[in-house]
């Protein structure tokens, strides 16, 4: 009878063997060691011990201990995937989690910012060029964050106006247009780019990529700045889907710039936005 901590580490080799990203690994790995840990607190160890109340106690622990719906209902992805994965490889007979259910909760509307806004964030980074070429890249491609670090000098064609966006965990590899600001913004950064043997496309003065949370914080700061209340990084990308979609740029054609894996994820902006106009306009929006 194999135990539940030797379950977990198959667990993770199941999903290294199926390339998941390496987030989601970390996610499933973190979520999972805190549901085997609270189970041996009930002195159940191996998998054919636990039942649904067991879960269910669980989840309602994290309810407790104010961990948000949507955090809980990750944790109940994680335990039905984890439980699955044990029945299919026979390391359970019974699977308790088929009866565990998500927690009920209401996604917020993306924050999408007005043209005042982002005129205000451009306005007050002005002086950083690094960091105005970064809030240009995010606000006029829809790129992630995460992709948007990932990004090589390599990656920006300045002759065809056009940007390589490599793929990223488990994001799409795509060509994004580039337009004049983003491409204007770049230009200016790159000659007071760090002499560095480093590829990546934004770095720190010393020559090193510059990380997700330093780009986060830089932002967030120039956020504050700027006046902008109640938004964050990722909004920019909310920004660009929504002025793409509302300016009449077919839904299909956003969707697979913006690296959304389903159409459905794209047509969720059309209740957010006003005055959509028809679809039929092939040039994206310049912000």
């Amino acid at each position: 009878m194999i135990s539940l901590n030797d379950a977990h580490q198959q667990f993770i080799g199941h999903l290294k063997g199926k390339s998941r990203a390496s987030a989601t690994i970390l996610a499933y790995g973190k979520d999972i060691q805190q549901l085997v840990d609270y189970l041996g607190s009930l002195d159940k160890n191996n998998p054919d011990e636990v039942e649904t109340a067991d879960l269910q106690s669980f989840m309602d622990k994290l309810a407790k201990e104010d961990y948000t719906p949507k955090s809980i209902s990750r944790k109940t992805n994680s335990t039905k995937t984890f439980f699955k994965f044990l029945k299919s490889s026979g390391l359970t007979v019974n699977d308790p989690a088929i009866g565990l259910e998500h927690p009920k909760f209401e996604n917020k509307p993306p924050r999408i910012l007005t043209q005042l806004e982002y005129r205000s964030l451009r306005d007050a980074a002005r002086a950083d060029i690094r960091m105005l070429a970064v809030i240009e890249l995010l606000l006029q491609t829809g790129i992630r964050i995460g992709e948007l670090a990932k990004l090589r000098v390599e990656d920006i064609d300045l002759e065809n106006y056009s940007l390589h966006v490599p793929p990223f965990e488990d994001t799409r590899e795509r060509i994004i247009p580039l337009n004049k600001p983003a491409a204007e913004a770049i230009k200016n950064y790159l000659p007071l780019r760090p002499k560095t043997p480093n590829h990546a496309l934004f770095v720190t003065k010393t020559g090193r990529p510059l990380l997700i949370r330093n780009i986060r914080t830089a932002i967030d700061r120039y956020f504050k700045v700027a006046g902008i209340k109640g938004a964050k990084v990722n909004d920019l990308r909310h920004t660009w889907v929504a002025f793409q979609l509302q300016s009449g740029v077919p839904m299909t054609m956003v969707s697979k710039l913006a690296g959304h894996k389903r159409l459905s994820t794209t047509e969720k902006y059309l209740q957010f936005i006003q005055g959509k106009n028809v679809e039929g306009k092939v040039k994206l929006e310049e912000l």
